[in-house]
């Protein structure tokens, strides 16, 4: 389907205002539609904009984690059962005051405790799928 431009209505939209997201095609046409205010439309909450929940942070990497699935760190029983241990915390509480991050992964990562601390966020995070459930089974037989 193709979208017209809103201002002149014969081209296809190129662009999209900032603002009110309405498409034009072109500079002219922009400064057109600059001419009368426009204001930013209301929306309600949908799945839609789960993936505009990236737009909270600064800056993204591919390693960047959505906040709802983040939130699925907080329902987890195994992670609530190994945060009861006192040396896991002193770790978490150590990465997170290090002036080099980086380092102190390196280091906790030498842990068997933080190692399967860290197995779990990311089983939570990214649920292995079906061969790779299979493949962890063999390997744990």
């Amino acid at each position: 389907m193709v979208i017209k431009c809103v201002v002149c209505e014969q081209n296809e939209k190129k662009y999209k205002c900032k603002t009110c997201e309405v498409p034009y095609c072109s500079l002219p046409c922009y400064r057109k539609h600059q001419e009368t205010p426009c204001e930013t439309p209301q929306r309600e909450p949908s799945a839609e904009n789960d993936d505009k929940s990236l737009r909270n942070y600064l800056y993204t990497t591919v390693d960047t984690v959505e906040p709802a699935k983040l939130e699925q760190l907080r329902h987890s029983e195994q992670l609530q059962n190994l945060l009861y241990n006192p040396h896991l915390r002193r770790l978490l509480t150590e990465i997170d005051t290090a002036p080099d991050a980086r380092k102190a992964i390196r280091v906790a990562m030498m842990e068997p405790l933080f190692v399967e601390f860290a197995d779990e966020c990311l089983r939570v995070i990214e649920p292995p799928d079906a061969n790779e459930r299979h493949e962890l089974e063999l390997m744990n037989s």
